[in-house]
This record gives structure tokens, C-alpha cells and sequence, in this order.
């Protein structure tokens, strides 16, 4: 027995002492950078940036705003579900996580790009407009957020103050400002490296400005400050185009195409093929009011005669009987629903939005056009607002389905209007959140469309002119009434 004990701890002192020499051997060497860099180029960070932001965007817009805005809704009688206005904690940390990791990365942009020796205007610009807009999603997401300190972990700021929403607005005009300068030298950059519009510059400084419009008309209904954003908002529209040039047309439309394959790990796979799987994207059915409109209408998104592969081109699926058949969202619990409607998933081999190329959308030509038939109907800039409306609903079709109408005039578009009685009528009231039948209503209804799949913003716009009109289910919770912002993550 002696003997055996004496093995055992020669044999525990050689596997210590080998060990030892295991960990102290070539230390230095072992956790050395095999790739060697210790810098990047602005470049190098750009797209994985934008990607990883818009990989959050799309997750929760399916997951949370599509659920509140009555585009989806589950069939779950379970707590918890959002659509009933019951919104778990939890749904608050991974936007935050997400926005604040990649905009660490979108300030060290400007950062390298304002260094003498990689001096670059562009991407100083570039930067200070994608700031702004993750800046923006976490105001509008969470309210007041850190926004002067935030970022600022490796200086030692670990407990960054929390910034007023009206002093962050502040800041990100003053960055939009800057930024529409500095895009207006036109400084090349690599067009590899930029996914959102290929180096082309000109189309950033348009981003840059028409997202400088989404903030100011979400900032207009503040009184202290309306005058000032009311004269911008004129200044930009009616002002001199060349000095804030705006999206115009799809080609400015500021978005990520995907591969269009079912692979979840090549480059530029579609979130929705990455992040959700095939039985819960085609296992949630979709809501009445999204799916009625589009049926009643007879919406060109929704005829698969016009797509070339018998299928429509939001990819929905008929009810089992045939048709298009929605839920209701808000119904009460143990109603008893099943599935109708849905959208199609990569699992059953036809055309899906789990895979399309053009789901990646940061901001699109039609919610300009949205903006500035708001912005007309109430007088702030010159109309008539029904150009801006009819102009809006195009643009948001040929997002789609490209080309498909020519212009406003086009017999299709104006045959399509008049059958769907969605003639503009500026004999109605300019707002009317009882009955719905108003201006804004019309406006806003199309701009609701338009903004399909575009992270938060139907819900952000919804909160700000109650606008479009939701019906209300008996399952609500919450005094029926539409979550104002996200809880703070702990």
C-alpha cells in the first residue's frame, strides 16, 4: 500500500511539473495575435457594424414590433405575449446590448477617420449618420439613455450618465448637420467595404438628410421647440435641393441586400434565415388588420401574377380553405384560434421572405415621401400633399415589385387607387384618432406599409399620432393601451 501511495504521488508530481512546464513554455509566444494586427481601418469596421445592427433590427421586428403592430400575432394563450400588450423584461436587453456593442465601433470610425494619417471626411460623415441612427433607436426605444458618456468603457467610464431624450435630439441634429458637410466634399471610400450604398457617397448624404426629417418631425409635436423644427423641416424641403439633398426614388433607399441563399453562415445571410427558425416563421399567422387591408385593396404585393413564380411578393401563404384569412390580434384568451394565413418559410421550398434579398431595410425612399405629405398637409411646406401621398404609395410598391408602376400618373397605379378607394381627400379633417377618417389616417396607413419590416419605426409612429388606426381586442392587457417605450435592462 505504501508503495502504491509513493506511484500516485510521483506520478501527481510528474503531471504538475509537466503541466507547469505546459503553461510556462513558450508563454509569450502561445498568446501572441497569429494575424498580428493591432489597428483597423475605418473600412475593416463599417460593414460588420452596419450588419450587426440591422441582425438586431430585423430579429426584433419580427419578433416584437410585428406582434404589437398587428402584422403578426401567436397563438398562444400563455402570459407573456406581446401582442397582448404584455411584454416580458427580457425583451428589453437584446436591442441594448446590440445597438450600444456596434456603436462602439461606428465612434471609432470617426475616430480613425479624423486621424492624419487616414484623414477622411466621408467617414467622418458615414459615421456621425449611422451614430445617429442607432442613437436614435435607443432614444425612441427606451427615452432617456446614455448618450454623452456612453462608449467610454475602455476609458474607464463604467457608469455613464443617463442623457435627457430632448438633449440627445439636440446632439444628433448638430450630427446630421455636421455630417451633411462633411458627406458634401464627396471623399472617396472603398466601395467594397460599404454595403449600404457601394462608396457611393452622394446616397449617404441623401440617408443623412432624410434621416435628419424622421427626427425632426418626431421632435415636432414638442412646443418648445416646434418653430425652430418646423422652419428646418421648410429649409430642407423647400430650400435649396442641392444643399440637403434627400431620397428621391429606391435607388437612394438606404438597405442591406442579402445573399438570397438558405445558408445561415455565409456572409450577408438574411437574419431571418440566421436567427429564426423555418417552423416559427411560418407558424405564426398574420393578423387581420395587416392581411385585410392588403386583400381588401388588392394590393399588387399580394398578386402572384405579377412575381413570376406563381407566388405574391410578400410570400403569404392562402388559409388552408383557400383565401387569405387573417387573426384577429388581442383576442382573449382560450378563443380557440388556428392558424390560417402565414408567411411562407425556407422549410416548404417556395419563394419566402426568410430569404429575400431586399428585407434588409434601414430607410426607404416611400417613408420620405410619407414625411413630406405630413409635413405638407399641415402646412409646413409647399404642396399639394397629395403629390407627396401618391408618390409614397409607388415608391413603396416598386420596392417590391421594381418598376411595376411607372409614376403617379400610370393607368395601373391610378386604376389600383380608385378601385381601392384610396383617392386622396382633402376635404377631411386633418386628424380624427375617434373615427380614423382624416388626413393623417390616409397618410399614415401607407406609410404603416411602407415601413414593413424596418426595425421599430411603425410603433415609434404609431406612439407619436396614434396613427393608423389599431382595433382593439378584449385580451389586452394594460388598460388597452399601447406600450410607451421598452423597460431598461438591469
Amino acid at each position: 500500500m505504501k508503495n502504491y501511495k509513493q506511484t500516485l504521488a510521483y506520478t501527481f508530481l510528474a503531471i504538475i511539473g509537466l503541466t507547469f512546464n505546459s503553461c510556462t513554455k513558450d508563454f509569450t509566444g502561445v498568446n501572441t495575435d497569429p494575424i498580428g494586427k493591432s489597428t483597423t481601418t475605418a473600412n475593416q469596421l463599417l460593414a460588420p457594424a452596419l450588419v450587426g445592427v440591422l441582425n438586431a433590427n430585423m430579429s426584433r421586428n419580427w419578433n416584437f414590433n410585428n406582434q404589437l403592430m398587428q402584422v403578426t400575432v401567436e397563438i398562444n394563450d400563455s402570459e407573456g405575449r406581446v401582442f397582448r400588450y404584455d411584454v416580458r423584461r427580457t425583451q428589453a436587453d437584446y436591442t441594448w446590448n446590440n445597438w450600444y456593442l456596434f456603436l462602439t465601433d461606428l465612434k471609432d470610425i470617426y475616430t480613425i477617420a479624423s486621424k492624419p494619417e487616414s484623414l477622411n471626411k466621408s467617414y467622418q460623415g458615414i459615421s456621425l449618420v449611422a451614430q445617429t441612427w442607432v442613437s436614435q433607436l435607443l432614444t425612441d426605444t427606451y427615452g432617456d439613455v446614455p448618450y454623452s458618456e456612453a462608449n467610454l468603457g475602455k476609458e474607464g467610464n463604467v457608469q455613464p450618465k443617463f442623457d435627457r431624450q430632448k438633449d440627445i435630439y439636440a446632439d444628433m441634429f448638430a450630427k446630421l448637420e455636421q455630417a451633411n458637410q462633411l458627406l458634401k466634399e464627396g471623399t472617396p471610400i472603398n466601395t467594397t467595404g460599404d454595403p449600404v450604398f457601394q462608396g457611393d457617397v452622394s446616397k449617404w448624404r441623401r440617408f443623412c438628410n432624410s434621416l435628419y426629417l424622421r427626427l425632426l418631425l418626431r421632435a415636432s409635436g414638442k412646443a418648445e421647440v416646434a418653430p425652430t423644427i418646423i422652419a428646418k423641416i421648410k429649409q430642407i424641403v423647400d430650400g435649396n435641393p442641392s444643399e440637403y439633398p434627400i431620397m428621391q426614388n429606391n435607388t437612394h433607399t438606404a438597405k442591406i441586400l442579402w445573399n438570397g441563399t438558405n445558408s445561415s453562415t455565409a456572409v450577408f445571410s438574411s437574419p431571418f434565415m440566421v436567427n429564426i427558425r423555418a417552423a416559427d416563421f411560418r407558424g405564426i399567422p398574420i393578423c387581420n388588420f395587416f392581411l385585410g387591408n392588403l386583400v381588401t385593396w388588392d394590393d399588387p404585393r399580394m398578386n402572384s401574377n405579377l412575381t413570376g413564380n406563381n407566388v405574391n411578393r410578400f410570400c403569404i401563404d392562402a388559409a388552408p380553405n383557400g383565401g387569405f384569412v387573417g387573426i384577429p390580434s388581442g383576442y382573449a384568451q382560450g378563443s380557440g384560434l388556428s392558424v390560417l394565413s402565414h408567411f411562407n418559410s425556407d422549410a416548404e421550398n417556395k419563394p419566402t421572405l426568410q430569404t429575400d434579398r431586399f428585407t434588409g431595410i434601414i430607410m426607404n425612399a416611400a417613408e420620405v415621401d410619407f414625411i413630406l405629405a405630413e409635413a405638407a398637409a399641415r402646412g409646413w411646406i409647399s404642396g399639394p400633399t397629395e403629390k407627396y401621398y401618391y408618390k409614397g404609395m409607388v415608391d413603396a410598391i416598386n420596392y417590391w415589385l421594381p418598376n411595376y408602376i411607372s409614376t403617379t400618373t400610370d393607368s395601373r397605379f391610378i386604376d389600383y387607387v380608385q378601385a381601392a378607394n384610396l383617392d386622396w381627400d382633402s376635404t377631411l379633417p386633418l386628424d380624427n384618432t375617434t373615427s380614423g377618417n382624416s388626413q393623417l389616417e390616409m397618410i399614415h396607413i401607407q406609410k404603416y406599409y411602407a415601413m414593413f419590416l424596418v426595425d421599430f419605426q411603425q410603433w415609434f409612429e404609431y406612439r407619436r399620432t396614434g396613427h393608423p388606426i389599431l382595433p382593439k381586442g378584449p385580451g389586452l392587457v394594460n388598460n388597452q393601451k399601447m406600450p410607451a417605450r421598452l423597460n431598461y435592462p438591469v
